[in-house]
């Protein structure tokens, strides 16, 4: 008996069955034997099994859905009593464990094109940098946090962009890359650190992707015109460009 329930506890079937592959980011989605779906990750010694809701290991911290919102739930209260909220540093080491809980998530749900699921889970590791960095006073602290904001908002940028992306919304979705490179551009620019923007590959995959929606896009007539006019400009084809340039005023006075 002893002997059957260690086999039952040995994972190796499992892993068999789903073999880790390096420089490959595999996730799926299982059914529990509570009957909820879970969020599953194959890494080198296994398995990470994740909630799909909530904290991902499903705890409850001091009976609140995260450590996080236990935190903040005290530091509402020390504010309306007047008082100043402080960050132990070991309560900085537990909120920084809660928020590898969620990027583990996130990049999972990413993976899984589940962008609603990547917005939560990234924001709620944004605010947990902003509550760091207004309740601790020491500034290694707080830069053991700020330090990822920049990826992580890369990744709410993306997941934000791909959703309008899904929806055929180029111009919405270009307009929230821009706004996601800003971010990043004005966070290190207020960091001691400003030498970083021209350095950072969150701001670089921004601007390339950018650049790849941008020449996806759906063109208008009009545009489509004046594309060709700048072309043939530049290959020197002169009657070419003029016979476009009468087109585009034409259909200009025409809307």
């Amino acid at each position: 008996m002893d002997h059957l329930y260690a086999m039952s506890l040995d994972l190796n079937a499992l892993l068999r069955d789903w073999p880790f592959e390096p420089g490959m980011l595999k996730v799926r989605k299982v059914t529990g034997v509570d009957g909820r779906e879970k969020l599953q990750m194959r890494i080198d010694l296994g398995v990470l099994q994740m909630e799909l809701t909530g904290r991902p290991d499903g705890m409850r911290p001091h009976g609140c859905e995260s450590l996080l919102s236990y935190h903040q739930n005290r530091a509402a209260l020390a504010k309306a009593a007047g008082n100043e909220y402080e960050l132990s540093a070991e309560e900085c080491s537990e909120l920084q464990q809660e928020g590898i809980q969620y990027y583990h998530r996130y990049v999972s749900l990413f993976q899984l094109n589940d962008y609603a699921g990547v917005i939560r889970d990234t924001q709620r590791n944004l605010d947990l940098f902003s509550f760091v960095d207004e309740h601790s006073q020491r500034e290694e602290f707080v830069w053991n946090f700020q330090q990822f904001r920049p990826y992580v908002l890369m990744m709410n940028t993306r997941a934000k962009a791909s959703l309008l992306l899904n929806d055929g919304k180029f111009a919405e979705a270009m307009r929230e890359i821009e706004s996601g490179r800003d971010a990043i551009v004005e966070f290190f620019q207020k960091s001691n650190f400003p030498e970083l923007v021209s350095k950072s590959s969150e701001i670089a995959f921004l601007d390339e992707w950018l650049e790849e929606v941008s020449e996806k896009r759906p063109r208008s007539k009009l545009e489509i015109m004046q594309r060709e006019m700048e072309s043939a400009i530049a290959k020197e084809l002169y009657e070419r460009a003029a016979e476009l340039r009468d087109a585009i005023k034409m259909l200009k006075a025409s809307k």
